[in-house]
């Protein structure tokens, strides 16, 4: 094993100083008084004076050395206290020099995530901001021109009362999925998990949203013919949510004319996969690790031509997660999109 620099500094520093304290002790004997002391003697003596004088060295260089790096560790510990509190000081330079680098490391790679979630931060209030303001100002707007006239033309009352309450709708989902996502966050809200049929499920979400599909010529199908329940366990309201807006979802940036598959597989011993596909215009790479953050848009203008909150992929992935469950997302650009989740089996089933 290495020995310490600090043993060897103390070793040699002891050697030196019992070499000069004997030499010296000898020439006075030797000279001054004529004394003549026997071998073991000065054997002795040398190895009292090295052992003391060792023991002193030591002491001291790791005393010196201890205070002022504890110095090191209080200052640098003042920005985590966590970071050093899980070791002892050490005296040991190259060790500390270790430790020094590791912690710098560390830290910059620290200040670099809270940069990238500073940029984070900064875009989401912004698109806070804009989500908020452009329905608020469209309601004052409407309300202003009823309020400067055009309250008295009848055509003009109607249609501007109606658009009016559809930007107050549009603000009343963006508060409501704003609530919802932070119960979820906060785990604030309850997850009623009890047996329910997926199939069934599907099927409900695709004849609510016919229409909205009818609108783009988008035809919803299943992927096969499932002519039996398929049972999972969960809060079946949530999912019917989740289910709704992957589709939407689906319906918004689908293919006009296209389709949009739902596909029911076993995803290991005690899991089932939900997939929705759709032959739309699909996501670019850079945007894959954004989509389910809060009111991320990958094409914000025509994003917001489609209108909703700007939530809904947010809330899926809380939805999904708060199960226990994972939520995945495959797609190539111009070719459309793959979005699946997990389901606990509530049976032994075979699909």
């Amino acid at each position: 094993m290495k020995i310490k620099k600090t043993y060897s500094f103390a070793f040699f520093s002891s050697l030196y100083i019992s070499i000069f304290t004997t030499g010296t002790l000898l020439l006075v004997s030797y000279f001054g008084f004529n004394l003549k002391i026997s071998f073991w003697f000065w054997f002795l003596f040398i190895g009292v004076i090295f052992a003391f004088t060792f023991i002193i060295t030591q002491y001291r260089i790791e005393k010196f050395i201890y205070q002022r790096i504890k110095k090191i560790y209080d200052s640098v510990s003042l920005l985590d206290t966590v970071d050093f509190n899980k070791t002892s000081i050490t005296s040991d330079i190259a060790t500390l020099s270790r430790e020094v680098e590791k912690f710098a490391k560390d830290k910059q790679l620290q200040i670099k995530n809270l940069n990238k979630r500073e940029g984070y931060r900064r875009e989401f209030l912004g698109n806070v901001s804009h989500e908020l303001k452009t329905p608020l100002f469209t309601v004052q707007g409407y309300l202003l021109t009823l309020a400067d006239g055009a309250m008295n033309d009848k055509h003009f009352r109607e249609k501007y009362i109606e658009r009016a309450n559809k930007g107050v709708e549009r603000l009343i989902a963006i508060v409501k999925d704003l609530d919802m996502i932070s119960k979820l966050e906060s785990a604030d809200l309850n997850i009623n998990k009890e047996p329910f049929d997926i199939v069934n499920l599907v099927k409900g979400v695709y004849d609510l949203l016919e229409i909205k599909a009818k609108k783009r010529n988008i035809t919803l199908l299943f992927d096969k013919q499932y002519d039996y329940p398929i049972m999972v366990i969960g809060d079946e309201e949530r999912y019917e949510q989740v289910l709704t807006n992957l589709i939407v979802n689906s319906i918004k940036y689908g293919k006009i004319g296209g389709s949009i598959i739902v596909k029911i597989e076993s995803f290991n011993k005690n899991k089932i996969l939900i997939k929705i596909i759709d032959d739309g215009e699909g996501i670019k790479e850079e945007h894959k690790n954004r989509i389910f953050e809060r009111f991320y848009r990958v094409d914000k203008s025509r994003s917001r031509d489609q209108g909703g909150s700007g939530l809904g992929l947010a809330i899926v992935k809380h939805i999904v997660e708060a199960h226990g469950e994972q939520i995945f997302v495959e797609s190539e650009y111009l070719k459309g999109s793959t979005f699946s989740f997990t389901l606990e089996k509530a049976e032994k089933f075979y699909i």
